[in-house]
C-alpha cells in the first residue's frame, strides 16, 4: 500500500521505518523538504536531525504535505497538535476521499497557568481542547470528505508500531470514526503491526476520551520512571 506519514518527529519516524519494514510503498511530508534537511540541530523533543536519520534510512522519499497526500492510499498524521488543523486543512483537497490517521494530542506547551503540573522538562503541557470537543473532531469538521480514524494516541508510537515489546503484546489500542471500512483500514494496519486487542470506541466523539487519557499516561509514567514505556489492558 502507498502510505503518506506527514510529520518527522520521532513518532512520525517509528511509523516510517516500520512501514518500509512491512514492504509498504512510504512518503514522508513536511512542510518545507529542503528546510527539514537542512536541519542540523535536534527538533524539541531531541530527536537528532531528520537528514541525519534519513541517511540510516536510504530510499524514503520526503516532500511536502500536499505532495506526499496526493498519492497515497492511506496518510498517518503526525503533525503536532498545536498545528494539525490549519495544516491539514490546507491540503483538504488532497486527503479527499481517503483515509487518515490521527494520533497527535492537542497539547499547549509552557502553559502559563496558577497551578502548574511540574515535570522533568518543565510544566506540563495543557491540552488546548477537551470535555467538548477533540482535536480528532476538529480535523473531521477541517476535512469532511475525508475518512478520519484517532488511534495511535494512547500509547507511544514506538510501542504502537512494536506491541509485542510490553507484555508479549498483551495490551489494548484503541480506534474511533464515524466509518466503518476506514476503522477496518486502520485495524488491519495494527494487526500488521503486531496488535490483538483492538477496542472500537464508537463514533470520533470518543477521542475526546483517547485525548484526555494523555494526562494519564504520563502520571503512569512518571510513577514507573520517566522513559518506562508500558501497555494498557482493558479486562473483559
Amino acid at each position: 500500500m502507498k502510505i503518506a506519514v506527514l510529520g518527522t518527529g520521532g513518532g512520525a519516524r517509528c511509523h516510517i521505518a516500520k512501514l518500509a519494514e512491512l514492504g509498504h510503498d512510504v512518503i514522508v511530508g513536511t512542510r518545507d523538504p529542503e528546510a527539514t534537511l537542512a536541519r542540523t540541530g535536534p527538533d524539541m523533543m531531541q530527536n537528532p536531525p531528520y537528514g541525519q536519520w534519513l541517511a540510516d534510512h536510504p530510499g524514503i522519499p520526503l516532500a511536502t504535505f500536499g505532495d506526499a497526500a496526493a498519492g497515497a492510499e492511506l496518510v498517518i498524521n503526525g503533525i503536532d497538535g498545536h498545528n494539525a488543523v490549519r495544516a491539514l486543512a490546507a491540503i483538504a483537497g488532497d486527503l479527499a476521499g481517503k483515509t487518515l490517521i490521527d494520533y497527535a494530542v492537542p497539547y499547549l506547551y509552557n502553559p502559563d497557568i496558577e497551578r502548574p503540573w511540574p515535570t522533568p522538562w518543565g510544566v506540563n503541557p495543557i491540552l488546548g481542547v477537551c470535555d467538548s470537543d477533540s482535536l480528532g473532531e476538529q480535523i473531521q469538521r477541517a476535512l469532511p470528505d475525508t475518512k478520519v480514524v484517532k488511534a495511535f494516541v494512547t500509547q507511544e508510537q514506538a510501542t504502537v508500531v512494536d506491541p509485542r515489546s510490553i507484555g508479549g503484546g498483551d495490551h489494548t489500542m484503541f480506534v474511533a470514526g464515524q466509518d466503518a471500512d476506514a476503522k477496518q483500514t486502520v485495524t488491519d494496519l495494527l494487526t500488521s503491526y503486531g496488535w490483538t486487542d483492538i477496542l472500537d470506541l464508537g463514533d470520533m466523539v470518543a477521542a475526546r476520551g483517547m485525548e484526555m487519557y494523555a494526562h494519564m499516561h504520563g502520571a503512569i509514567g512518571f510513577a514507573l520512571g520517566f522513559g518506562t514505556h508500558f501497555g494498557v489492558k482493558v479486562v473483559r
